[in-house]
């Protein structure tokens, strides 16, 4: 009970937070393609760096 009571009300607690929804396109963007895009460009610009 006393834990309960000392749980902050802005953070997310495990109740509300729902699973990623990749059928979103923002979600998909967001979660999926940006983190590629970065890793393929570190890779580019790392390659074009040691030239």
């Amino acid at each position: 009970m006393l834990s309960v009571i000392q749980i902050p009300k802005e953070v997310p607690h495990p109740v509300n937070n729902s699973a990623i929804d990749l059928s979103n396109p923002a979600d998909l963007i967001l979660y999926v393609v940006l983190p590629i895009l970065c890793v393929v460009l570190y890779f580019i610009y790392r390659n074009k760096r040691k030239k």
